[in-house]
């Protein structure tokens, strides 16, 4: 007699449902790092009144100016994937040019952001040798008096916008997408942390650049999954029907519940 699988606690999140509890999960830290004033006690590590010393520092110049170019060869490469895929096995040619321009349009949304703001950047402060008060950037309607156009980080928009690219390849080979968001989060900070030595930005202008990608993503998803559901009649599947030879057998990221006895396949 064939053994019954046990039944699981609560029903199944779908996949959107799934995408939004992350990214709201993100949110909180991010919110308690913005009240604990941990922005500017982590400046005063190493900048004061003369200022920051990094700042034009050749090496921090160097890989500011070198993860430009990174950048546009990554976007290069993603571009011509979508035109001629490097592997045959994959998403399809309509899903890598929706998600080619999710990340053009976080490349170009999220820095749009930064022209608009009114927030100075650190080395513009009195605290850092500046002649602009300091004005968190959550004070929307109070400005500082500087140049501005400063907050969320642009410059690590430059990798964080490739975020699309993990949702991309999350249903068609999990442990890519995986190896993908690791690279993009690594890269991302890494980025983030040159400016952040050289006075350019506040930690937290990285970090928001970073949930404003990733809101960016699972908002395309959710619009990906309704014209699926339009254009088709039924849902987009939630993994690939099966694996190519060398594809991960690991969950989708984020991961979903496994399932359970009683669910119903359609919900």
């Amino acid at each position: 007699m064939p053994r019954r699988p046990a039944p699981c606690e609560g029903p199944a999140l779908s996949p959107g449902r799934r995408d939004t509890a992350w990214l709201l999960a993100a949110l909180l830290p991010l919110l308690a790092w913005e009240a604990s004033g941990a922005d500017m006690a982590l400046m005063q590590l190493f900048a004061g009144p003369q200022g920051f010393a990094w700042r034009d520092a050749p090496l921090l110049i160097a890989l500011h100016q070198g993860g430009r170019m990174l950048a546009w060869l990554l976007l290069a490469l993603l571009a011509f994937d979508t035109w001629r895929p490097f592997t045959r096995q994959g998403p399809p040619r309509g899903e890598r040019v929706f998600w080619l321009a999710v990340v053009l349009a976080s490349a170009v949304l999220v820095p749009g952001l930064k022209r608009a703001s009114a927030t100075s950047c650190p080395w513009d402060l009195e605290p850092f040798g500046g002649k602009v008060p300091h004005v968190p950037h959550w004070l929307l309607a109070v400005a500082d008096g500087g140049p501005g156009h400063c907050f969320p980080s642009g410059h690590a928009v430059a990798v964080l916008a490739f975020t699309g690219v993990v949702f991309l390849w999350r249903d068609h080979r999990p442990g890519a997408a995986h190896g993908l968001a690791a690279a993009v989060a690594l890269l991302g900070l890494g980025y983030g942390a040159v400016q952040v030595l050289r006075g350019a930005h506040f930690a937290s202008h990285v970090l928001w650049s970073a949930w404003l990608c990733a809101a960016i993503a699972v908002a395309a998803a959710a619009v990906q999954r309704r014209w699926f559901s339009r254009r088709t009649g039924r849902r987009p599947p939630a993994a690939p029907a099966a694996s190519a030879p060398g594809a991960s057998t690991q969950p989708p990221w984020p991961p979903a519940r496994a399932g359970c006895a009683g669910d119903n396949p359609a919900g």
